[in-house]
């Protein structure tokens, strides 16, 4: 696992809020998606309120990026241990075989993971 930092505890939640908004030009040589999901879970430890649909709808402006053919977004996965930053074992099986299909380019599947993602946070 990367050694490199995506977000710490000594950010603002705002700053937080906004790593969610602008993930894919802070990404660097790496998945903007891990960006998204250390973010998330920094806020779902603090109890943000709305932590669940900021995520999802990080998730779908990336998403929707990597759909048009060409995209310039990385798939390199420096963090390929991050979904055991989750409690909930379902999510992070699905956050990684979301990550998998990322990384092979296979838009189709990652977004109906996408949404089984977002039925799993509406359940929870």
């Amino acid at each position: 696992m990367s050694t490199e930092i995506l977000v710490d505890d000594t950010m603002t939640s705002r700053d937080l809020v906004r790593t969610l908004r602008a993930s894919a030009s802070r990404c660097g040589d790496f998945l903007p998606e891990s960006m998204v999901w250390h973010a998330y879970h920094e806020l779902v430890k603090r109890g943000h309120d709305n932590a669940d649909e900021l995520f999802v709808g990080a998730l779908r402006s990336l998403h929707s990026r990597r759909s048009v053919a060409g995209s310039s977004l990385s798939i390199n996965d420096a963090y390929m241990e991050e979904h055991r930053l989750a409690d909930d074992g379902v999510l992070a099986e699905l956050w990684k075989a979301y990550k998998k299909c990322i990384r092979t380019h296979r838009t189709g599947p990652a977004g109906q993971l996408l949404r089984e993602i977002e039925d799993r946070l509406a359940q929870a």
